[in-house]
């Protein structure tokens, strides 16, 4: 653990406990973490090219850093993701890195129907489902993918 030069305060101390509690500390904490991170990626990925095999539509939200990140180490691209959707118009009529898939303005959801959007900016989850209640309400669906695979 690092060592600043200066006293830690108790809020520090508590932390450090629990991420020892937890293993932090200990080599098996990451071995376990990658193994985590390897079923997630394949449950997503499954997910994905099942539900395209059938026909299903899929759009993705939030052109987001770790969204970019999500899709290029899951090896999703413009085979499964139609395209993404984005509330920040500094995004939209840009392209995802790696993917190169279109940012468009989240209205565009109600427009193409997709089945299913892949929620990239899944810390902003609550958020984003209120926002898409009508695309929700017409019968579309959302991929949470972290921490786990689910639709909802």
């Amino acid at each position: 653990f690092l060592d600043l030069g200066g006293p830690e305060s108790a809020q520090v101390r508590k932390w450090i406990l629990e991420e020892k509690k937890e293993g932090i500390d200990k080599i098996n904490f990451y071995e376990n973490f990658s193994g985590k991170v390897g079923n997630l990626k394949s449950s997503l990925k499954n997910l994905i090219l099942s539900l395209k095999k059938t026909g299903k539509r899929i759009a993705a939200y939030g052109a987001s850093a770790k969204g970019c990140t999500l899709l290029n180490y899951a090896g999703i691209g413009k085979e499964s993701i139609d395209f993404i959707v984005d509330r920040n118009p500094h995004k939209q009529g840009l392209r995802m890195p790696g993917v190169n898939l279109e940012v468009f303005p989240p209205g565009k959801l109600l427009q193409v129907r997709p089945d299913f959007v892949l929620l990239l900016a899944w810390n902003f989850q609550k958020e984003i489902l209120k926002q898409q209640a009508r695309f929700r309400k017409q019968g579309g669906k959302f991929i949470i993918p972290i921490p786990e695979v689910a639709i909802v």
